[in-house]
């Protein structure tokens, strides 16, 4: 099955400022522009920051708030969907997602730093260096290809730009999340959250235990 994503991503509409009748005498010390992460450069353009920190788990022990929190910014999955369609080379990265290199540079030293993406040819020329998912990379896969399918769903099949099809026979398919055991759909009620043996007491307070049947 080959997957075929839209990168995700969102650009606010330009919206041109209202201009003030008067312009104060003095700009208030703690006011601070609002810049896109892509225009944040060091002096000498080399390294570039992005606007806002990447969220931090609210409660630590919860597997949702962990996700989050490894993902961070839109483009941990838009960098990931392009390595693991087989986009490895920096330069075409960079092509596909019209990004400034300085910035997919700390991009992907973030997802590097956190064991999403590898590269062997360290001292190979920064443009044809080759980032590689990792195994904890790769696994993040079936969630693209879950959000690929969503972004889809509310579209008729001739307005969809991408679609997500079997490489043998081009038949686009339906992602769904299974159990590894039974097979079966677990998005049903027959399935429910339920607290683990290292819940604290904030999950404890929310999710039932509920015992193993034989």
């Amino acid at each position: 099955m080959v997957l075929a994503v839209l990168p995700f991503s969102f650009r606010a509409p330009f919206r041109r400022p209202a201009v003030p009748q008067a312009l104060p005498e003095k700009i208030p010390t703690s006011w601070e522009p609002t810049v896109s992460s892509d225009l944040l450069r060091s002096q000498n353009g080399e390294r570039a920051q992005p606007s806002t920190p990447a969220p931090k788990a609210r409660i630590p022990d919860c597997p949702l708030a962990r996700t989050v929190e490894v993902i961070g910014h839109w483009w941990t999955l838009e960098i990931l969907h392009e390595v693991c369609e087989g986009h490895t080379r920096f330069e075409t990265i960079r092509r596909n997602l019209d990004t400034p290199a300085a910035v997919l540079r700390d991009r992907l030293a973030d997802l590097a730093a956190k064991g999403l993406v590898e590269t062997g040819d360290g001292t190979a020329d920064a443009a044809d260096r080759e980032y590689r998912p990792t195994e904890r990379g790769r696994a993040l896969r079936p969630l693209i290809l879950a959000m690929a399918a969503w972004g889809n769903r509310e579209l008729a099949p001739q307005d969809r730009s991408l679609v997500v099809v079997d490489a043998r026979t081009g038949v686009p398919v339906d992602p769904v999340v299974v159990d590894r055991l039974t097979g079966r759909r677990i998005d049903t009620t027959d399935y429910v959250f339920a607290r683990g043996p290292q819940a604290s007491e904030s999950i404890s307070a929310r999710y039932p235990e509920i015992p193993e049947r034989a």
